[in-house]
């Protein structure tokens, strides 16, 4: 069962939730997908990128330099 939500909150180091971000729940799990704004000082894989997120237990994946998913447990 999966739950969607097109509210984005600060939880994930978001500064404002644009109209293309949603979050979705798989059981215990989250997804959260937005566009990307944030300007990297390193150079970028083209494809895919990954790294750990801002709170313990966060993936942060970011597809074709544009699309940001941050997976992570889902809270109560």
């Amino acid at each position: 069962m999966t739950h969607l939500d097109l509210t984005s909150g600060a939880r994930f180091g978001l500064e404002s939730s644009s109209p293309s971000s949603f979050s979705l729940r798989f059981g215990r799990r989250e997804m959260f997908v937005c566009r990307d704004s944030y300007v990297r000082r390193y150079r970028v894989n083209p494809v895919i990128e990954c790294s750990a997120g801002l709170e313990p237990g966060h993936l942060e994946v970011l597809l074709f330099r544009r699309w940001l998913v941050v997976l992570s447990k889902a809270r109560a």
